[in-house]
């Protein structure tokens, strides 16, 4: 399935009907500054935005507030982005800690990753349903290291759970058309912090395990070549 194709279609349905009602209001996840970027700067021209920062695989309690202080500066800072509001789904690796239990030495792109996911988009359809959002999705779709095809069928599935009682979910595949490669320059623009790891503690510790090896291989690289 072409997510982005089936994006610009809803895009395009949204402009057919805007020219006299106000614009439609968007509940989208985020998960850090550098990938609202790029996303921002595509559906703040159709969509009344609201950013929700719910992301309970971050454990470390100055990690996430680095990343939501980070988000909070960007949209106040950024013109395309005028208007937007952040809402703070609370620090609470808890619920994140359970969902993983059993998982812990998976690597990254495996169903503890789609269970991540999951687990941030249903919080955030809840609040969007909760709160009268008219759509919901989701940034994560931006990273060349996540499953785009994961992320809308989960969508999908929790627009059909809401019954037609909820938010529509606006497919995404925001890497696409340069996407990524946007978000880089709007972060070196904006300066703007950009992590090297997704949020979880496993995540961080396999990238230090890769950065250790490769630290390791080149030393041992060197030392032949003496």
């Amino acid at each position: 399935m072409n997510y982005y194709q089936n994006f610009q279609e809803q895009i395009d349905n949204i402009k057919k009907t805007q020219e006299d009602i106000k614009k439609p209001t968007l509940l989208l996840h985020a998960c850090c500054a550098p990938c609202s970027s790029h996303v921002l700067s595509v559906v703040c021209e159709f969509f009344d935005v609201t950013v929700y920062f719910s992301n309970p695989n971050i454990d470390d309690k100055e990690e996430y507030h680095k990343r939501l202080d980070e988000l909070k500066r960007f949209v106040t800072e950024c013109d395309f982005a005028a208007g937007t509001k952040v809402v703070d789904g609370g620090f609470g690796p808890e619920e994140f800690f359970e969902m993983a239990r059993g998982r812990e030495n998976l690597p990254e792109g495996n169903e503890r990753c789609y269970d991540c996911y999951k687990l941030r988009m249903e919080k955030t359809a809840k609040y969007a349903k909760e709160n009268g959002f008219d759509y919901f999705s989701t940034t994560l779709s931006i990273s060349p290291y996540k499953k785009s095809s994961w992320i809308n069928e989960i969508g999908m599935e929790l627009e059909r759970e809401m019954e037609g009682s909820g938010p529509i979910f606006l497919f995404s595949d925001f890497k696409k058309k340069d996407g990524y490669r946007h978000s880089i320059k709007l972060s070196e623009e904006y300066s703007l912090y950009r992590q090297d790891y997704c949020g979880c503690i496993f995540s961080k510790m396999e990238r230090e395990r890769k950065t250790a090896g490769q630290a390791s291989s080149s030393l041992s690289s060197s030392m032949e070549n003496l």
